[in-house]
C-alpha cells in the first residue's frame, strides 16, 4: 500500500515539474506534446476542433442562405415590376380605339358595327 501512496506522490511530483517546463523551446521542439498532462487533454482538444469545424460549417451556410435569399428578393422586385408593366400596357391595348387602329394596321377586314348590340331570345 505505502508504496503505490509514493507512486502516486512521485507522479504528482513530476506532473509538476513537466508542467513547471513549459516554455516555448519546449513548443518548437514538439516535446511539449509527450508531457502526460498535455497527452492526456488531446481527447477534449480534438472535441474542440471538431466544435469549431462545425461553428465555421454553419457559418459559412447561414451566409450561403443569405446571400441567396437576397439575390431572390431581387429577383422578386424585377418580376414585380415586369407584372405591372406588361399588365398596364394590356389594359391599353384593350380599348376600343386601340383594337381598332390595331385592327385598321393588320388590314383584318373588320369593320366597327353602328348598330348597338341586342339580346337574342329563343322562344319556348
Amino acid at each position: 500500500m505505502e508504496r503505490n501512496q509514493n507512486i502516486e506522490f512521485i507522479d504528482s511530483k513530476i506532473e509538476r515539474e513537466e508542467i513547471k517546463g513549459f516554455s516555448i523551446k519546449s513548443i518548437i521542439d514538439g516535446s511539449l506534446l509527450t508531457v502526460r498532462s498535455v497527452v492526456e487533454q488531446i481527447p477534449f482538444i480534438l472535441f474542440l476542433v471538431l466544435l469549431a469545424l462545425i461553428y465555421i460549417a454553419n457559418r459559412y451556410n447561414a451566409e450561403k442562405i443569405v446571400r441567396q435569399i437576397n439575390s431572390l428578393k431581387t429577383e422578386v422586385k424585377d418580376l414585380r415590376a415586369e407584372e405591372i408593366t406588361t399588365a398596364s400596357e394590356l389594359m391599353n391595348l384593350n380599348r376600343p380605339s386601340n383594337v381598332q387602329n390595331l385592327v385598321e394596321e393588320n388590314q383584318l377586314g373588320l369593320k366597327l358595327s353602328n348598330d348597338p348590340p341586342f339580346k337574342i331570345v329563343k322562344k319556348k
